[in-house]
């Protein structure tokens, strides 16, 4: 090669290669992802993120970041190798412990988030543009967990809920599908690890995620109505049992002896022609009714024969 034409040639490769070192070094940072169903807070705090990014919670996590959250799909940590709870520390779960995502580790309950149903399959779909072979774990945060607070180890179960390894990327997403536990309420977090076997790196992700609250508690208010309901008509029930047993005592009235019932098939036998009963409907009718005339008509009678028996024997004496 004469010397001109090697000298050019050294110069090219002096000027190109600053060029490409950049480009070459930016691949792999490029070349993972993150979540975006259920969205995780470093895909909808980014400029990608549309409208959820000008939430209340991302743009706080922005101003505490210092700077937009561009690189969404390189939260990543080298050379964990499965040792994640030692390696990253509690209350920086979300940012995986780096400095460049630490506004995602604010402790709100106002993040974007996903609507869940326990019990569901759940398709995960994990956003990447080179594909990587590894083992996805997915934790979601204990009964209970308190939003408010920062994210910590404790917080999750020491076993994953659904580990997947080796997904196929179809269409520029993995797509892992998991059942979801049935005990869960309320707002949790989804906390995805993502440790590639074909490079050092482990991945880090929050997805926030809220499920419906027990029936229990939306029904409550209404079985307190229909308790204060049911004793209403009780007691309306009981004040018209009152007003009816009422009128009942007044119209018996004084007695003047024992209150007692006439007694259906009576004989003369008895010595008042009563027996001894409770007060009822029909005493009223007995204070006047037909037993008068009877012993007025027995009276007679025996006078009567009061009379008779004398006259015959005045007779016997003439």
């Amino acid at each position: 090669m004469p010397r001109t034409t090697a000298h050019r040639a050294v110069l090219t490769a002096a000027l190109v290669t600053p060029l490409l070192l950049p480009l070459w070094a930016a691949g792999p940072a490029r070349a993972h992802g993150a979540p975006t169903d259920p969205v995780s807070r470093v895909v909808a705090c980014s400029p990608e993120g549309g409208g959820r990014a000008g939430s209340a919670a991302c743009r706080a996590a922005v101003a505490a970041n210092g700077a937009p959250f561009t690189a969404w799909d390189n939260l990543r940590v080298a050379n964990v190798d499965g040792r994640d709870r030692q390696v990253v520390p509690d209350g920086k779960l979300c940012s995986g412990g780096l400095p460049g995502y630490k506004g995602l580790d604010l402790s709100r309950a106002d993040w974007p988030a996903t609507r869940m149903t326990p019990g569901e399959t759940l398709t995960m779909r994990y956003v990447s543009t080179i594909p990587h072979t590894g083992t996805f774990r997915m934790y979601l945060t204990k009964p209970g967990y308190d939003p408010a607070g920062p994210l910590s180890w404790s917080d999750l179960p020491e076993e994953p809920f659904a580990e997947v390894t080796d997904p196929a990327l179809t269409d520029g997403a993995y797509r892992v599908e998991a059942t979801l536990p049935s005990d869960r309420t309320g707002r949790h977090v989804l906390y995805t690890v993502w440790q590639n076997s074909s490079t050092p790196d482990t991945y880090y992700s929050c997805s926030d995620v809220v499920f419906p609250e027990e029936k229990k508690d939306r029904a409550l208010p209404e079985k307190k109505q229909e308790e204060e309901a049911s004793r209403g008509v009780e007691k309306q029930a009981s004040r018209g049992v009152e007003k009816e047993s009422t009128p009942l005592a007044s119209n018996s009235g004084p007695a003047s002896g024992p209150a007692s019932v006439p007694t259906s098939g009576s004989t003369s036998g008895s010595a008042s022609g009563f027996t001894s009963g409770s007060v009822s409907e029909t005493t009223s009718e007995s204070a006047s009714g037909p037993s008068t005339p009877m012993l007025a008509g027995g009276a007679a009678a025996v006078l009567l024969l009061t009379g008779g028996a004398a006259l015959a024997a005045r007779l016997r004496r003439r």
